[in-house]
């Protein structure tokens, strides 16, 4: 109850501000409103490389990974609390032909835009395997004022863009829109997958920090995130067998998710095989020098796929998970790769190389179908056409 007044309040008071910027005159300029950063980053990227340069402005969370000084001039922390970053950023969504976002931002309930206006929603991930928005199942626990608001912020997306059909008609069910809604223009930082020079040089990075790269096979091991693990994170991977099993012959990296708190020094604790990445900023990087994915629930298998790489699913709580999240499908006849649900199904797996390379080029072509490495240029064009409008 008291979470929610402050909400209310919050939202009346940027309306107000909102409300008053919106006299300004609407200017020839696109926002980013970034908490992941990375889409946002190669568009931006490819705008600054062309002849044809717009305004931009960045608003980042402080969760945002990505560095915008070398592809954006303007570049303020939205949820500051500084009241001048505040209203700065208020004035920029107030007074901007193109707005772009990459996540669910509640303000978005208290922007009247002004006819002209288009909001875009960059959304952070190329596919879903479990259930969110209108879909959430936690959703008939909330109060009824959330789930408005939440409808409220969804009928802003003007646009949405998606790197399949399969995405699109999540969208539909997702955030309540139409066909008239999306975007076929990829998801653009999936242009990485595409570009041989920029993968090799990532690998001369990641090689030069972790030699071992180069001699041995790479497993990542990169789960989701789950609240539970704030209060309590237990590593449910038993590293003490995958290292007796494959310390000669493979590294593994770890990318559990930035928030996380592991307190075991896995790296001290097994050197030479152990690599902990977790607050590396960039988990695609990682991926180009990968030879093996394991995950549960992430969305990493929708970009990972583009490689035609082996993936091995690992849902040690598939039962307890699917209850409370939901998927989209059925989770055992969707991923595609082989299913583990300990430790030594996991050795077993790789030992025998149970791969069927065929399911991931399906799963490939079906989840990708518009990401062809040309997607950052394809949304810098249509915000070139939206502006000049």
């Amino acid at each position: 109850m008291v979470r929610e007044l402050a909400i209310t309040l919050y939202l009346l008071v940027f309306k107000l501000f909102f409300s008053f910027f919106n006299l300004f005159p609407i200017q020839k300029k696109v926002v980013f409103v970034a908490t992941f950063g990375d889409n946002h980053y190669y568009v931006l990227d490819e705008i600054r490389k062309t002849k044809n340069p717009v305004k931009s402005v960045v608003l980042f969370s402080k969760k945002c990974n990505y560095q915008f000084e070398d592809v954006s001039s303007t570049i303020i922390p939205y949820n500051s609390l500084n009241p001048i970053h505040v209203l700065q950023s208020i004035y920029h969504l107030a007074t901007s032909k193109v707005i772009v976002i990459d996540n669910y931002y509640g303000f978005l309930a208290s922007t009247p835009f002004r006819k002209g206006v288009e909001c875009i929603q960059l959304w952070h991930a190329a596919g879903a395997i479990k259930k969110f928005g209108l879909k959430d199942p936690s959703n008939p626990f909330r109060s009824k004022r959330a789930n408005n608001r939440f409808k409220q912020v969804y009928r802003h997306f003007h646009k949405i863009a998606v790197g399949s059909e399969g995405l699109a008609q999540i969208y539909y069910e997702a955030f309540g829109v139409q066909d008239l809604h999306i975007l076929r223009l990829g998801i653009p930082r999936t242009d990485l997958f595409y570009d041989k020079e920029k993968i090799q040089s990532l690998k001369t990075r990641l090689t030069s920090s972790i030699p071992d790269i180069k001699e041995k096979k790479v497993l990542l091991y990169a789960p989701t995130y789950r609240e539970a693990d704030l209060h309590q994170f237990q590593l449910h991977l038993n590293i003490e067998k995958l290292y007796e099993q494959f310390s000669s012959t493979h590294i593994l990296l770890i990318k559990l998710h930035r928030a996380i708190q592991n307190d075991k020094n896995l790296e001290e604790d097994y050197p030479g095989f152990v690599y902990d990445l977790s607050h590396y900023p960039n988990l695609n990087d990682l991926l180009v020098v990968t030879d093996c994915l394991i995950t549960d629930y992430s969305s990493v298998p929708f970009e990972y796929s583009i490689l035609e790489k082996p993936m091995i699913f690992f849902p040690y709580d598939l039962a307890e998970y699917s209850k409370e999240r939901g998927f989209w499908e059925k989770y055992e006849e969707f991923v595609p790769g082989p299913i583990a649900y300990n430790t030594e199904e996991i050795i077993e797996i790789i030992k025998l190389n149970s791969f069927n390379k065929q399911r991931v080029v399906d799963f490939k072509n079906h989840w990708n179908m518009y990401s062809k490495g040309k997607s950052s240029d394809a949304f810098a064009r249509y915000i070139y056409k939206k502006l000049d409008s």
